[in-house]
């Protein structure tokens, strides 16, 4: 998709053979896809954005998402029985950070995205009150943490970003969601996303699709001039991250 001003405007164009890492595309499993079919059509989508590497992550959330490595396991088998899913697939779990997350911390049973590094993600409404424990644990598990969209977590945002900054000090890497750049989740998700890119606080990006709607929009989101080298970087992250990975 070719813009009349510059080709780098949108961001399909930036993020074209770029992994992706967080995503809810394994079957029946949380609140992203129903069924294979449902799979098959969003890994469709993926594909006519130029991403054939997937990392499908689902919700692992205390009672509402309760699954466990062989549930995801059983989910990602069922997409290779029936061909439905890219030839670079594999599956690691999106974890909420709160006292069932310590508990999978102390049986050491985390599916990771690939090596060290866990996607985690906390509450829209507040930080959990034990997030100091968890992060120590996590680093004390030779894990680090990847803090999934904190853009959209609003109790966190304020000029100087100091909580963000505090997170990175303690050992937090962070990743924006594709439709944050846009005002899928609002003006202030959006100039929030932007900001922490712009301030070298994003470390990589990936879609959160939970439906094919998401990827429709993402085809439209279109990126400020200023701010295309930094995503161009980012981008570059994801895709060093997952080399070995995919290989």
């Amino acid at each position: 998709m070719l813009s009349i001003f510059s080709r780098s405007k949108y961001l399909v164009d930036l993020i074209e053979g770029m992994p992706d890492f967080h995503n809810h595309t394994l079957p029946g499993i949380d609140d992203g896809s129903d069924s294979i079919d449902t799979s098959r059509e969003l890994f469709k989508g993926f594909s006519g954005l130029g991403i054939n590497h997937i990392v499908a992550t689902p919700h692992i959330i205390g009672e509402l998402y309760p699954n466990t490595p062989k549930i995801i396991e059983e989910a990602y088998k069922m997409l290779l029985h029936e061909n439905a899913g890219p030839k670079k697939l594999s599956y690691a779990a999106e974890y909420m950070m709160d006292q069932h997350f310590l508990e999978i911390l102390e049986n050491d049973d985390l599916l990771a995205v690939t090596d060290n590094k866990v996607l985690v993600e906390m509450s829209y409404f507040q930080a959990p009150i034990n997030l100091t424990q968890i992060l120590f644990k996590l680093q004390n598990n030779s894990k680090v943490p990847i803090l999934a969209h904190p853009e959209r977590y609003t109790y966190m945002h304020s000029k100087d970003l100091s909580k963000f900054y505090d997170l990175r000090t303690r050992g937090c890497l962070m990743q924006v969601n594709m439709l944050s750049l846009s005002n899928h989740y609002g003006k202030s998700i959006q100039k929030m996303a932007y900001q922490l890119i712009e301030t070298g606080l994003i470390d990589y990006l990936c879609s959160d699709v939970h439906k094919i709607s998401h990827l429709e929009k993402i085809k439209e989101i279109k990126i400020p001039t200023k701010y295309v080298q930094n995503i161009t970087t980012i981008t570059a992250n994801n895709r060093e991250l997952l080399q070995q990975h995919f290989n």
